[in-house]
């Protein structure tokens, strides 16, 4: 385990995505687990200073592929604060080459979910974020 288990009731997620229909896919999926506190961001522009704004942030789910800076530069600005390096953040891709997840792992992210995200198996893998697990799942 690499961090503090959330309870996902008190949970605040950051969704950094830019499609819309995706974020909703992601904020209906995380109410099945109680989550009830989802902040979206749709490019990596000043995510760092978006995420500075918000009360607390858990988990930041984050995909790779944003416009105007990408999730891994979005990832190096946000760990170059002292505030978020400690905060799981997980790459929500369609890239699921194992090149690009080797990659998000060497990069510092603390976990991979494959899109297009299955319905069935997103809360689980969420879930077991919140419980303090690194989750590495290209499908």
């Amino acid at each position: 385990m690499k961090w503090k288990p959330i309870v996902p009731s008190e949970a605040v997620i950051l969704i950094v995505e830019d499609n819309l229909n995706n974020f909703i896919l992601m904020t209906r999926l995380l109410a099945f687990l109680g989550i009830k506190k989802c902040e979206w961001k749709a490019s990596g522009w000043k995510v760092l200073e978006f995420a500075e704004t918000l009360g607390s942030v858990d988990v930041i789910l984050m995909d790779i592929a944003l416009p105007d800076a990408d999730g891994y530069q979005s990832l190096a600005s946000l760990r170059s604060h002292p505030r978020f390096q400690d905060v799981p953040i997980i790459a929500v891709t369609a890239d699921i080459s194992a090149e690009n997840m080797a990659r998000a792992r060497e990069a510092g992210f603390n976990g991979f979910i494959g899109k297009p995200l299955d319905p069935d198996r997103f809360p689980e893998q969420v879930r077991r974020i919140l419980a303090g697990e690194e989750v590495w799942e290209r499908e």
